[in-house]
């Protein structure tokens, strides 16, 4: 099933809560490092709660040789915080940002100098001009607290507005949802790339539990095989491995302007994924 991946791709870590995580961690982007990604993003808790474990793990990537994208959502936080952070990130060397408006953490009531993700892009830009490529999300099944997919269309139309470059998808497994939202963006005169968002299979309790909170959709067809397999974890990889380069592969096919994994700190399922796509540089 090989096929020619020029597109670039790029993996999403989250900050490890150990020294062991840490050390794994830095093991797992090495090994991904050998497919050349364009970088890896680093994810931001609710209200910056893994704030300096984003900016530990973003240097820790750095120092490996590998370009790094912290992740920055703006919910809580005030513009005087979010200065401090964009003039560390610059002092560091790095040139890249996750900008996403994030949730609200458990018992919170103040959100802080921002309400949306359209608010944070403008004022990275106004402080910092154009130093930083600027990520935004998507969302192709739309975002699980729209009103409706009109709405947060036009959402993302302001995050572009704003000053985005391009955008992460929330991960997906129907290419049509895809399809459709890139071509509803286009309608609009939205023309940034929109690199779809990669979910592996690997746990389908976990996977299930994520799609729940996030919005996603997991074909009827896929949880009944993944049902099926119970507690059958290796098959529950080589069915996931299947499903999710297929996937990719039409996508890519389709016009797909690179692939986002989202690694959940691992490196096996996205290197054999890749293996499958015929990126093969380690």
């Amino acid at each position: 099933m090989a096929t020619d991946l020029n597109q670039p791709i790029s993996f999403e870590f989250f900050p490890p809560k150990s020294e062991e995580g840490r050390e794994k961690l830095l093991a797992v982007s090495q090994q991904l490092g050998q497919l050349e990604p364009a970088y890896f993003s680093v994810t931001f808790g609710a209200g910056g709660s893994t704030q300096q474990g984003t900016i530990d793990t973003v240097l820790d990537i750095k120092n490996q040789g590998f370009s790094a994208a912290p992740h920055l959502s703006c919910v809580g936080s005030t513009k005087d915080n979010i200065r401090k952070i964009l003039a560390n990130y610059k002092e560091y060397g790095i040139d890249r940002i996750v900008a996403l408006r994030g949730d609200i953490p458990s018992g919170t009531l103040d959100i802080g100098e921002f309400r949306y993700a359209n608010e944070l892009v403008e004022f990275i830009r106004k402080e910092t001009g154009d130093h930083f490529h600027i990520e935004v999300g998507a969302y192709p099944e739309v975002h699980p607290q729209a009103a409706n997919a009109q709405s947060d269309l036009l959402n993302f139309k302001r995050k572009v507005e704003a000053g985005a470059d391009s955008a992460i998808t929330q991960y997906f497994f129907n290419v049509d949802a895809y399809a459709r939202f890139v071509e509803d963006c286009k309608k609009l005169g939205l023309t940034i790339p929109i690199v779809p968002g990669i979910m592996p299979i690997t746990n389908y309790a976990q996977l299930a539990r994520f799609s729940d909170m996030c919005g996603a959709e997991i074909p009827r067809w896929i949880r009944k095989r993944l049902e099926g397999f119970a507690d059958d974890r290796e098959s529950i990889k080589a069915f996931g491995i299947d499903v999710v380069s297929e996937l990719c592969q039409s996508l890519l096919e389709g016009g797909a302007p690179g692939l986002h994994f989202y690694s959940m700190n691992q490196a096996e399922a996205s290197l054999t994924i890749c293996r499958h796509l015929g990126l093969n540089k380690g």
